[in-house]
């Protein structure tokens, strides 16, 4: 065959290699394509760690380091008898670790684990694309779960090797710069049909692969709160939303993101009240307005942070009589929501005598001592027993700690009159119960409170650090008022955050603490181009393609108008990379282009090499033109038919070759013609 036809060859007409692949079906897997495999599936494993069970991890490491030390002593692929118990055990354990077999978790367990032993069968080039082909699939699983940057970024590298690992089967002779420089290339070739398809294929109201009962724990707020399970979610320095503001941003005061309304109390826990909801919120905007994008985090439930007091209707949300806004669908993705808050207005001043009645239930005992206190702190009006509750408080030396002591069965009695110290979730309930023991209306609200400016951007950041509790008490003729009695122990709280509120020694999350301000610098950048793939990628749903196309005159937006542009934009796409094929021409390996260059010399002397001749005839032809330099043209033609013909070359030798043909020194007198 032709070198230089095939070095010639336009890279995109090669890629069909990548799909095809029929020569070497049966040839064993070589140390250096083995070494590529195994990289491909060790990145493709290590983007879903973070999901997978403990023992899968194990697994798929013992697995991976057993065939590449079998690879490496040169031994073949163990017997398939032992992959049925290993196959068997494998899903066994997956049934074990989650009880079924139907979801998102459980399946990308067992393709991980699938994957792991189906490289131990790897014996002719089938086997070996099958795999690479499951790599592909499960780096497009990772989107299930995570669809952040860092994700889409991990997905683009694992791409990268797997395709190079495919390159290494077709093009042994290929060294590791090129088969990433192919790849590179490849993924740049399929970079316009995704952008194509990503803007006009029609967007779905939920993820396609949304399967019931498939919902993973996340760390966030719930509808239980108890002593201390706030004060352990504020360790976390999980994000819980994003917040971009369309004008100047609200002041610290009023930073209280509504979350779940706790109405019910046990003794010792407070939780969240059935309720019926509807699509307004029942009060009338007034006041000072804040528009706002929200960007959430996902969570598994249905509430929505938002601030006090969110305006509606709002698309696919829901309200409380308790003012709480709730999503139609469970929060399972990173999702975009845009809310405007009306933080001055009354609301609750006509609550009905069940809503009221309601909010003053207590249990029949415990907690004697905080009644007898309610008791004597009780006054003619509800805003007088308020006042004195809150007087109480502030004067009886609380301190404000993420780590308060356990409390006992009466933990309002033994927090009040015994520690002393709590966080923001005991300010709250014991402000709430000694309410209600007086026969004031209150309730507890969780949420967030606070959240800082990225400078880079402008959005404001809410993490899990700023989970928060405070009450709500109802006055007549004024509504529900907020009351949060953690700003008169630490006020700091709210002006400040978290850090600034804490004794001096208590535990801070990483990124709260003062030696790490230049990480936090660090992370403010990638903060902001994190959001900014959020509210161009994630956030791109079915109205922002609408606006899009509308742009481009189809106002009438329909899939009769889709489907049609989306062909026509991949047939463009397709016959642009044809003709663009047709033109470039690919130099070849290193080994050709150095062939190239010798041919070439010899051309000038009118001794071009012919396109169907080999090099051992075009040597043989060239020492009978020119006996004077056959040694050395000799030498040059047998070095590279034994580095064409017995790939892999090394990297040395095509240096040899290279410096053969660089020290080849002819006649400048014109040569006879063959």
């Amino acid at each position: 065959m032709d070198m230089n036809a095939r070095a010639s060859r336009p890279l995109f007409r090669r890629a069909h290699l990548f799909f095809r692949g029929k020569a070497g079906d049966e040839t064993a897997l070589r140390r250096n394509q083995g070494v590529w495999m195994l990289t491909a599936i060790a990145l493709t494993i290590a983007i879903h760690v973070p999901s997978l069970p403990n023992w899968t991890i194990a697994s798929c490491a013992l697995l991976l380091l057993w065939r590449g030390w079998r690879l490496w002593r040169g031994k073949k692929a163990p017997t398939r008898w032992l992959l049925l118990p290993l196959t068997i055990a494998a899903t066994v354990g997956v049934r074990l670790s989650y009880g079924h077999f139907l979801g998102k978790a459980p399946g990308l367990t067992l393709l991980v684990m699938l994957l792991s032993l189906k490289l131990l069968e790897t014996r002719d080039m089938r086997d070996i694309r099958a795999v690479v082909l499951l790599c592909f699939f499960l780096q497009f699983g990772l989107f299930f779960n995570d669809q952040s940057l860092p994700a889409a970024i991990m997905v683009l590298v694992a791409a990268l090797v797997t395709l190079g690992s495919q390159i290494s089967l077709t093009d042994p002779a290929s060294d590791t710069r090129a088969r990433l420089k192919t790849s590179a290339l490849l993924l740049a070739q399929g970079l316009p049909f995704m952008i194509v398809l990503f803007l006009l294929f029609p967007r779905v109201i939920s993820p396609l692969w949304g399967i019931p009962r498939d919902a993973s724990a996340t760390t966030g707020l719930s509808d239980i709160m108890t002593p201390g399970s706030i004060s352990e979610l504020v360790l976390s320095d999980a994000l819980a939303f994003t917040a971009t503001f369309d004008g100047p941003p609200p002041p610290p005061a009023i930073r209280y993101w509504r979350g779940p309304v706790l109405n019910d109390f046990d003794g010792r826990s407070w939780r969240l009240r059935l309720r019926a909801f509807r699509d307004a919120p029942g009060y009338t905007p007034s006041g000072r307005r804040f528009g706002y994008r929200l960007m959430l985090e996902p969570h598994q439930q249905h509430w929505l942070p938002a601030l006090d007091y969110l305006a509606g209707p709002v698309q696919d949300v829901q309200f409380s009589r308790d003012f709480q806004a709730v999503s139609r669908a469970p929060i399972s993705s990173r999702t975009q929501f845009s809310f405007v808050s009306f933080p001055d207005i009354q609301v609750g001043v006509n609550e009905e005598a069940w809503e009221t009645n309601l909010a003053r239930h207590l249990p029949g005992d415990g907690n004697p001592r905080a009644r007898a206190l309610a008791a004597e702190l009780r006054a003619d009006t509800p805003e007088q027993t308020v006042r004195r509750i809150l007087a109480w408080l502030t004067a009886a030396g609380f301190i404000y700690t993420l780590q308060p002591p356990l409390l006992d069965a009466d933990s309002i009695d033994f927090f009040l009159f015994e520690t002393r110290m709590g966080f923001c979730e005991h300010f709250a309930g014991a402000f709430v119960f000694l309410a209600r023991a007086a026969g004031v209306p209150a309730r507890v609200v969780t949420g967030y409170q606070g959240g800082y400016i990225n400078p880079v951007d402008g959005a404001m950041v809410v993490r899990q650090s700023d989970a928060h509790a405070w009450a709500e008490v109802w006055l007549d003729g004024r509504g529900w008022v907020r009351i949060d009695p953690t700003a008169l122990v630490a006020p700091q709280r709210i002006d400040g955050g978290l850090a600034d509120s804490l004794r001096t020694g208590d535990a801070l999350p990483l990124m709260l603490r003062p030696e790490f301000s230049w990480l936090r610098q660090l992370r403010y950048r990638w903060e902001a181009l994190n959001n900014e793939w959020n509210r161009m990628v994630i956030a791109y749903d079915e109205a922002r393609q609408h606006d899009l196309l509308e742009k481009f005159g189809l106002n009438a937006f329909s899939l009769s108008k889709l489907f049609p542009a989306i062909i026509i934009s991949t047939v463009l796409l397709m016959a642009m990379l044809y003709f663009w094929a047709q033109r470039t021409r690919n130099d070849g390996d290193p080994l050709d282009q150095a062939w190239a260059r010798f041919s070439s010399r010899l051309a000038r002397h009118s001794l071009a090499r012919q396109s169907a001749e080999g090099p051992l005839d075009y040597g043989r032809r060239l020492t009978a033109a020119r006996p004077a330099d056959a040694e050395a043209l000799t030498a040059i033609c047998k070095l590279y038919a034994r580095l064409r013909y017995r790939p892999p070359a090394s990297r040395e030798e095509i240096r040899a070759l290279a410096r053969a043909i660089a020290a080849l020194r002819l006649e400048k007198d014109r040569l006879p013609h063959a």
